[in-house]
């Protein structure tokens, strides 16, 4: 006698999409209830990215939260479970590459990345914000780097070096080393934020930026992120990008 077996279950997505156009609008916990990154959140956004290429009808992609805080960080009860089920720490080490390999697809994403930020900006949260292009936060977000408080270095997906290259050494390391929570203003400040803007206002801020990036050649939104993350880690602007973007307009 044959037994059949029922198909796997399929788990609900951990993320939200919606594309409007060339706008693609990506939400984290989509139950409204549960703002730590999971590691099924992390896959789904992997393997979101990872879905982009060659895909230049998506110009722009938006990364916010339905849950009350934008991310309060990793899942550490996640993490904890995978070192008691695998003492010699190969499970953990999966899951923290698979933080650099999202935190990598996010950064060499072809879409300008947009960080629309409410509540609490804590951790995991706080590196998935740094790694996009654009930052627009509620004058009520709360910041906070917790992982030296939690005796770990603030190693999760790179964040560290994005964060010093994005704000500078100074203020991040008064940040890392303090573990204290600080405001939108201050975020602002040392350009974490590249708007801040009362909570009622941040959709409409958002569209402001959406609206003309959508209008943009793809080609040329490539080329100028790929110069200005060349610039970030060197110094300099590889102005050789610009070759083949020149030939194939002369030629049109």
């Amino acid at each position: 006698m044959n037994h059949i077996l029922p198909p796997p279950a399929v788990r609900p997505s951990a993320i939200d999409t919606e594309q409007d156009g060339p706008v693609l609008r990506v939400r984290l916990n989509p139950d409204g209830q549960d703002d730590v990154l999971s590691a099924a959140a992390i896959d789904d956004l992997i393997a979101l990215l990872d879905s982009l290429h060659g895909r230049p009808d998506v110009r722009v992609l938006v990364l916010s939260s339905l849950g009350p805080d934008f991310c309060t960080g990793a899942d550490r009860g996640e993490y904890l479970d995978a070192v008691t089920a695998d003492p010699s720490g190969a499970a953990l080490r999966r899951a923290v590459d698979k933080a650099h390999r999202l935190c990598h697809a996010l950064e060499n994403t072809h879409a300008v990345t947009i960080a629309r930020l409410h509540g609490k900006v804590v951790g995991a949260g706080l590196a998935l914000a740094a790694f996009c292009d654009l930052r627009a936060g509620s004058d009520t977000c709360r910041f906070r780097m917790p992982e030296v408080a939690l005796g770990l270095p603030p190693a999760w997906g790179g964040a560290l070096g994005r964060l010093i290259s994005e704000v500078g050494v100074a203020p991040i390391r008064e940040l890392a080393l303090t573990c204290e929570v600080f405001d939108a203003s201050t975020a602002h400040r040392i350009g974490l934020l590249h708007k801040v803007v009362p909570h009622d206002q941040l959709d409409r801020t958002v569209d402001a930026w959406t609206r003309p990036l959508a209008r943009r050649s793809p080609e040329t939104l490539v080329l100028t992120k790929r110069m200005l993350a060349g610039y970030a880690r060197t110094g300099t602007a590889n102005v050789s990008l610009l070759d083949s973007h020149l030939l194939s307009s002369t030629l049109k």
